[in-house]
């Protein structure tokens, strides 16, 4: 018998997470192995279901309050062996929708979608791919200057910089922190802020909040 692929629904609309385990127990590949309607549940199936692909609504109860799962989303990302991450939204906001990639996520389905896309998006996740649904590309295409899926990804110390600098610290007290120069933080920090496109420090804030990290 085929492996079937194991998932995670989160979402704290019943019909959302009710719609995808029928779509996905229809399908013989796939295996629900859990669901939760916030990020607290979530994170205790994370630690206690082993599974391959989390499928994810990001405007859900958080673990200390508010309304936003990426925090979590990104602390689950960064771990060495990670399952993959299909985001299920309705956000059209190009810089929320890069930002998303940015922390390794690398599948976004708009809602509106979820019943044509999401069993693609979560087969092309499964096989290393990254997967947009049309609606997802055309609001990242449609700005000015669309967001590259790999030339806009931050480095590690990019990332570093941008997390300290939208928690209020000035460029200086990193440098001191990171025992980097001011000069190499400044760098680093203009760098962050043009591979996300954003060019005023109102955009820097306004993007960290989307994010869930101010």
């Amino acid at each position: 018998m085929a492996h079937k692929i194991r998932v995670i629904i989160a979402d704290d609309h019943d019909c959302v997470r009710v719609g995808v385990k029928r779509l996905l127990q229809a399908a013989s590949h796939f295996e629900v192995v859990g669901e939760t309607a916030d990020s607290h549940g979530l994170a205790e199936l994370l630690d206690t279901r082993a599974c391959e692909v989390v499928v994810s609504d990001i405007g859900m109860p958080g673990i200390h309050g508010g309304s936003n799962a990426v925090s979590l989303l990104r602390r689950l990302l960064r771990e060495h062996a990670h399952p993959h991450v299909v985001v299920l939204t309705m956000i059209c906001h190009a810089h929320m929708l890069s930002g998303l990639l940015n922390i390794g996520v690398r599948g976004i389905v708009d809602k509106r979608e979820a019943a044509t896309a999401l069993i693609d998006a979560i087969e092309a996740v499964s096989a290393g791919q990254v997967y947009l649904s049309e609606h997802v590309r055309a609001a990242m295409e449609s700005t000015d200057a669309p967001p590259q899926l790999r030339a806009g990804v931050l480095s590690a110390r990019e990332w570093e910089v941008f997390q300290l600098y939208v928690q209020g610290l000035a460029v200086h007290e990193i440098a001191v922190r990171l025992e980097r120069s001011g000069k190499t933080i400044s760098t680093q920090k203009r760098s962050a802020m043009r591979k996300l496109g954003l060019e005023t420090e109102a955009d820097l804030i306004g993007y960290a909040r989307q994010i869930g990290l101010a």
